[in-house]
């Protein structure tokens, strides 16, 4: 039936969503500075299920958002989707976390989508996206200057969103460049993405997945 726990940390928004062949029936998240994901993913997750009044051997799939992002987010979420698949004997997907920001932007207006996350200093992790949300540039680690983009804006209406916008906005400026920096991943974008993967057999060997960190890990400290 195409029924999937779809679980996002990428970021700061711990995000976990119950979805039937693309839609999505439950969702929960919330965003804090505090990366409070270890307290608060497995809460959820018993608290979408409950809501649906479904118990987890109902699932028929877990998807986990695979980054890029924080080290320590992803490993949570990777490891719970792991653990969840080898106790339910049901496949993992993953979801890049650049494409779940991309589809959240639907103006037929922007020629392309460019989801900037924060990489520290002046570096995001990025990637881009056409108005028909097909990636056509893979994800980078780069560093922001005022040549950043250039072969696109040159094409085209360009939109960066995600948390990286407004280091972004500080360095870039050009006509056809607008900015949204509200653009969390979520678990709500990847249920689309999710069912897509889980129809055409897409499945991760979930013994052997690891997250796509992209860059060496640096250990993330609470804010205070």
């Amino acid at each position: 039936m195409g029924i999937i726990l779809n679980l996002e940390t990428a970021t700061t928004n711990c995000s976990v969503s119950i979805a039937k062949e693309g839609r999505v029936l439950v969702i929960k998240e919330h965003d804090t500075p505090n990366y409070s994901h270890a307290e608060q993913l497995h809460v959820f997750i018993q608290e979408v299920l409950k809501e649906v009044n479904m118990d987890a051997s109902e699932l028929d799939a877990i998807a986990v958002s695979k980054g890029p992002g924080s080290y320590t987010g992803l490993r949570i979420g990777v490891s719970a989707a792991k653990g969840l698949c080898f106790a339910l004997d049901i496949p993992l997907i993953s979801i890049a976390t650049l494409e779940s920001m991309a589809e959240q932007v639907s103006s037929k207006e922007i020629d392309f989508v460019i989801p900037v996350l924060d990489a520290r200093r002046m570096e995001v992790y990025s990637s881009v996206f056409d108005k028909d949300k097909n990636e056509v540039r893979p994800t980078e680690a780069e560093i922001i200057d005022e040549n950043s983009f250039a072969d696109f804006l040159n094409k085209g209406k360009v939109l960066l969103v995600g948390n990286g916008a407004e280091k972004c906005k500080s360095v870039l400026s050009n006509t056809n460049l607008s900015f949204d920096a509200s653009v969390v991943p979520s678990a709500n974008e990847m249920a689309r993405l999710s069912y897509k993967k889980f129809k055409a057999g897409q499945f991760e060997d979930v013994a052997y997945f690891e997250p796509y960190y992209l860059k060496d890990f640096i250990l993330q400290q609470k804010k205070k």
